[in-house]
């Protein structure tokens, strides 16, 4: 069985920085995709950040030059640095892998930016 497990998230002022990290393990034979999405209350779910097997990385137009996305040393393990913080980025995030036709979903960690 897949499983992901993600942490990181938190109660931060607005400015603040949070990186949150996800890895996957279990029975999985390769990784096309890993990265996070959010939902917040009233708000669609939005792709916010994903990288490649090959390390090419995407970003959502609202996280662009604030958010960074990254591989870790670890297997199959990814971080998404988040700094500029705003009210806005408030959601729970849910880390995911795609290996092939398969999609698998962490558990959501809550990021909460407020003063």
């Amino acid at each position: 069985q897949v499983q992901l497990v993600e942490s990181g998230g938190g109660l931060v002022q607005p400015g603040g920085s949070l990186r949150l990290s996800c890895t996957a393990s279990g029975s999985i034979s390769s990784i096309d995709f890993m990265g996070w999405y959010r939902q917040a209350p009233g708000k669609e779910r939005e792709l916010v950040a994903r990288i490649s097997s090959l390390d090419t990385t995407g970003y959502s137009d609202s996280v662009k030059g604030r958010f960074t996305i990254s591989r870790g040393n670890a297997k199959n393990t990814v971080y998404l640095q988040m700094n500029s913080l705003k009210p806005e980025d408030t959601a729970v995030y849910y880390c995911y892998a795609k290996d092939g036709s398969r999609i698998y979903w962490g558990q959501g960690t809550q990021v909460t930016v407020s003063s």
